[in-house]
């Protein structure tokens, strides 16, 4: 399969990508804001398998311009993209009378309409039985425990879980499925920034994995669904 992943440089996003390339059957495309840690990404994923197909690409889902991208999809994945997991994302811990209106809108940029903008860019170039997975969060999980300071990521997380029912049925024709996983905590950097000194019974390795295996076979099984992924609260 060919696979995009954004928010790689890091926490589940990071162990997805290197889970993806140990068999040998898949190609990545993993995207991220930080070339370092890109370039980290890419000397351990060749360490688990060198003959690993993956390419790290220093790309903004938010304010890039997304005509090189498609670009480096027609030129290395032959047009065609199978999975697209959105994974990358920000968030703001601040009570909620001292957030400001940008801090919302960051929220919503990073979280939501950056996400946006991906799917707009290249579901065209993805095929029938084509699976777009958005990684939401148990924090904007309808009916789930919230938590004094993530209001603004709370709610930006809520959006892209609505916006998966809606793009399930409007993709339904060209039989594209669209799944978003509620993850709740993995020991990741962002968990220590919402959690400071949690420490969560879940490894961001074993989210990960949890990641990769759902977006490669999750849609025989679902399809419009929000899961929620969690064993704790937090």
């Amino acid at each position: 399969m060919n696979i995009i992943i954004t928010g790689a440089s890091s926490g589940v996003g990071f162990e997805a990508a290197l889970e993806l390339i140990l068999s040998g059957k898949h190609k990545v495309i993993a995207l991220a804001r930080s070339k370092d840690k890109l370039e980290k990404l890419l000397e351990i994923a060749h360490g688990l398998n060198p003959d690993a197909e993956i390419y790290g690409l220093t790309f903004d889902i938010v304010h890039d311009d997304y005509t090189d991208l498609q670009q480096f999809i027609k030129n290395n994945f032959d047009n065609r993209v199978d999975v697209l997991i959105n994974n990358a994302g920000v968030l703001i811990n601040k009570p909620f009378i001292k957030l400001k209106e940008l801090d919302f809108v960051e929220m919503l940029q990073s979280n939501f309409i950056g996400h946006v903008r991906m799917i707009q860019g290249i579901v065209h170039l993805m095929p029938q039985g084509a699976h777009i997975v958005n990684i939401g969060s148990m924090g904007g999980f309808q009916g789930s425990v919230k938590f004094a300071g993530l209001s603004a990521y709370s709610a930006s997380k809520a959006a892209l879980h609505s916006l998966t029912e809606c793009l399930a049925l409007e993709l339904a024709e060209q039989e594209i499925k669209v799944n978003c996983l509620a993850i709740g905590s993995a020991q990741t950097e962002m968990l220590e920034e919402a959690f400071p000194g949690y420490q969560s019974p879940v490894m961001a390795f074993e989210m990960g994995k949890y990641i990769a295996d759902f977006s490669i076979t999750g849609q025989r099984f679902f399809n419009g669904k929000v899961l929620p992924v969690a064993v704790t609260t937090p």
